[in-house]
């Protein structure tokens, strides 16, 4: 860690700097030099990419690549502008019309991010007098959107049906308006939302439901279509809120569900309103990732195979891979130094794999998070088999 000198007011932030340091808690910042793929290079060095949310190989396919230069000669790169001024492309509509029909919503509206698509929807719905019952460990863009809204927050237990039925029938009837939000995929815990029960638990007690399901895309439900198709439940979840920057490989956010509401936050939603749309490449690459995963499940078959097969060598080593139902593998260590130090290791041996810990996920619950993808082989699994447990073995992790 380098610092700069700073004058006495601001001398606060190199000492946070030095704690973060020295409790292990410091994100140290690689530089990968290459296309996002299976094997990457980073700082100088080829590893076995286990860090990226890219699942299904998109972030560098041959066809979004041609697509989002086609598309750079017929209409540029930026819009420059907002959607509501001059910024809405015939692009942009197409995408949102094409997300809408995969998804099976009735309409769908595209923002610059998922974080921003949930800081753009929760305040919309929600405000002043209203009431949010939000999962404990949903995602920060959600945690900032309800902060945003001024509306009241209470948390329910994570993934916990009863409890939020207990919170619902305590608090509810206080307030005008209530939304019950959760992640569908939680992306430190790979653990799903029982949505469907959540459902049931939100008709009782006049709820507005939405999730986030931007792990779930292109991963949960037929070919991808994510985890309001996963669980039937198409037309009876208000708001699925999306990203365009994991399984689709590209970036983006996206909100599908009612038209009326699409159209709320087409007049709202205040990343749309106040920011830039989405650049033209980017819309390109991500309308061709939709026609891939319209064409076939090849992928998203390869990406469960692989979660598979890696879960099974990890649990047969010893390792303890969380609660963890989809392809992201956590292995949980505890300790955020130790964590790092796996990390550090790992990469010494060839592959590529951050360690989280606290504020992202809870103290002493610190892990290697292990982001499987389609694009892996069964040599590169069997190669990063062999590295954790040479690590595993040499930190005294496993026997």
């Amino acid at each position: 860690m380098t610092t700069s000198a700073l004058p006495p007011k601001l001398q606060w932030i190199a000492d946070e700097l030095r704690n973060l340091e020295d409790s292990g808690l410091y994100v140290h910042i690689r530089t990968i030099e290459s296309p996002q793929d299976a094997w990457v290079v980073v700082d100088g060095k080829k590893v076995l990419n286990f860090c990226s949310n890219n699942y299904l190989g998109l972030a560098n396919h041959p066809r979004l690549r041609e697509a989002a230069k086609r598309a750079i000669d017929q209409y540029g790169i930026g819009p420059a502008a907002v959607r509501t001024i001059a910024g809405t492309m015939t692009l942009h509509r197409q995408l949102e019309r094409r997300l809408a029909a995969f998804k099976g919503a009735e309409d769908a509206i595209t923002f610059q991010s998922g974080f921003n698509a949930n800081l753009g929807t929760i305040p919309a719905l929600v405000g002043r007098g209203d009431v949010i019952f939000s999962d404990e460990l949903n995602h920060a863009s959600i945690i900032d959107g309800c902060r945003l809204s001024r509306a009241q927050i209470i948390r329910y237990n994570h993934i916990d049906v009863d409890d939020l039925r207990a919170k619902l029938a305590e608090h509810r009837h206080q307030y005008r308006r209530a939304l019950v939000v959760t992640d569908g995929v939680f992306s430190m815990d790979g653990d799903i939302a029982p949505l469907d029960k959540i459902y049931e638990v939100v008709k009782e007690y006049d709820a507005i439901l939405m999730v986030d399901d931007a792990h779930g895309e292109g991963v949960l439900g037929r070919g991808g279509r994510g985890i309001v198709d996963h669980f039937g439940l198409h037309g009876k979840v208000d708001i699925e809120v999306g990203t365009l920057s994991k399984a689709f490989g590209v970036v983006g956010g996206v909100v599908a569900g009612n038209a009326t509401i699409v159209e709320w936050l087409r007049q709202r939603g205040r990343p749309f309103l106040f920011s830039s749309a989405m650049t033209v490449p980017d819309v390109a690459a991500a309308i061709e990732a939709v026609n891939i995963l319209e064409e076939s499940t090849e992928l998203v078959d390869r990406l469960w195979a692989n979660a598979r097969y890696f879960k099974e060598g990890m649990k047969a080593l010893g390792f303890d891979t969380g609660q963890s139902v989809t392809p992201i593998t956590p292995i949980m260590l505890g300790e955020a130094k130790l964590a790092q130090e796996f990390s550090r290791r790992l990469f010494d041996a060839g592959v590529f794999a951050m360690a989280i810990g606290y504020p992202t996920v809870p103290r002493g619950k610190a892990r290697i998070r292990v982001m499987i993808s389609a694009m892996h082989t069964r040599d590169d699994l069997d190669f990063a088999l062999d590295a954790f447990a040479q690590v595993g073995r040499a930190l005294g992790v496993i026997a």
